[in-house]
């Protein structure tokens, strides 16, 4: 990755800051994106301003996202891998108890954020004649669950994406892929966990994994040895998938 420019949404905290430290010590230069403009700021710092760029941007807004893949490309000259990676897991509600409001933002995010990562970024990536892009993706794509309407129906959503773009552009040098981490030890486990609602609230905290192997798996991804599964999510839970990736 030396060299190469890799975009993170959802990066000020779980899997986003994870994987801002695992790209950014293979060598690429990192953009992060995140509402959060002092944390992303902080690990920006935290990284090197040589490498990392802070941009707070929310991705249910294209301009703001096409305004930062422009930054980005300002910054470095070029947009090697995009990670798709904001989420929210709110409303955890049944269907008969939801906010429209908030189960709206929840696709304005999980879904619409993912489309307009991908929509800034396939004009610089296809003029480029290469490029990377991952969703973070979800068992929740496929499997509906009780409580979660919004994030399992925007998760199957954005699924669709990655096929779509698989399908559209793969002939033309890109790479798109989804990554299904499973149940990871970050701050929307612990809402999960509070919220009491559905079989994931029940789960020992001890189960989840850490961080830093989903982080790591996306670095993986980015080569040649994932190429088995473009326009196709990969799962943390394969075994086979952890002895790839080097996590076991």
């Amino acid at each position: 990755m030396r060299n190469k420019v890799v975009i993170i949404t959802g990066a000020s905290q779980g899997i986003g800051a994870a994987a801002a430290r695992v790209f950014a010590g293979a060598g690429a230069k990192v953009a992060l994106l995140a509402r959060n403009r002092p944390k992303v700021a902080e690990l920006a710092a935290e990284i090197g301003a040589d490498t990392a760029l802070a941009l707070p941007c929310d991705v249910s807004d294209w301009d703001q996202m096409r305004q930062a893949i422009a930054a980005t490309v300002a910054r470095f000259g070029r947009l090697d891998v995009l990670i798709n990676n904001a989420g929210v897991i709110e409303p955890m509600a049944r269907l008969a108890d939801s906010d429209p409001a908030l189960w709206d933002h929840a696709v304005d995010i999980n879904l619409k954020g993912v489309y307009h990562g991908i929509r800034a970024a396939l004009p610089v990536m296809k003029a480029q004649g290469t490029g990377t892009i991952i969703t973070t993706s979800s068992g929740a794509a496929t499997n509906p669950y009780d409580g979660w309407s919004a994030y399992c129906t925007s998760k199957a959503g954005a699924l669709m994406l990655t096929r779509a773009l698989h399908l559209e552009e793969g002939a033309n040098g890109i790479r798109a892929l989804g990554l299904s981490p499973g149940t990871v030890a970050t701050e929307m486990q612990v809402k999960i966990k509070a919220s009491g609602v559905g079989p994931v609230a029940q789960l020992d905290p001890a189960v989840h994994i850490p961080a830093e192997w989903p982080a790591r798996a996306l670095l993986w991804m980015c080569g040649p040895a994932a190429d088995g599964w473009l326009g196709k999510d990969i799962s943390l839970r394969d075994e086979a998938i952890r002895i790839a990736a080097g996590l076991i």
